[in-house]
């Protein structure tokens, strides 16, 4: 790998762009640490996913610029992210990354509300008389 290499990763409203380099596994999220952005233990677990997978934790230096969605939607969006970077630094770890379903887009966003209905299905109450 040379260079820096840049991704991005998308789920429901919220976009990830990466910026991925040879370093020491240091992960910056919108120029703040990981544990400080995503406090909870489940989401950088989430984020870390294809990183230990491959196991390259300490291998690769990631900044990332993040927005749109909520906390679930954005580690998603960085799973992702990096899963496509790390294939596009090592094309072989495609079969492994595609397997455990990291390299698939989550395409499922909120359905919009329509006209004359309360919500997106749910529709106002009716009787007959």
């Amino acid at each position: 790998m040379e260079g820096i290499i840049n991704t991005i990763g998308r789920r429901k409203a919220a976009v990830a762009r990466i910026y991925m380099s040879e370093g020491t596994g240091q992960i910056t999220i919108n120029k703040r640490d990981l544990n400080s952005y995503f406090p909870v233990p489940t989401l950088q677990y989430v984020v870390k996913q294809p990183l230990t997978l491959l196991d390259v934790l300490e291998k690769y230096d990631i900044k990332v610029n993040v927005d749109g969605g909520g906390f679930n939607g954005q580690a998603e969006a960085l799973r992702l992210a990096i899963s496509r970077a790390l294939v596009e630094a090592n094309p072989e770890d495609r079969t492994a990354l595609k397997k455990e379903g990291f390299l698939t887009r989550d395409a499922r966003v909120v359905e919009r509300k329509k006209p004359g209905q309360p919500g997106a299905r749910k529709q106002f109450q009716f009787s007959k008389r």
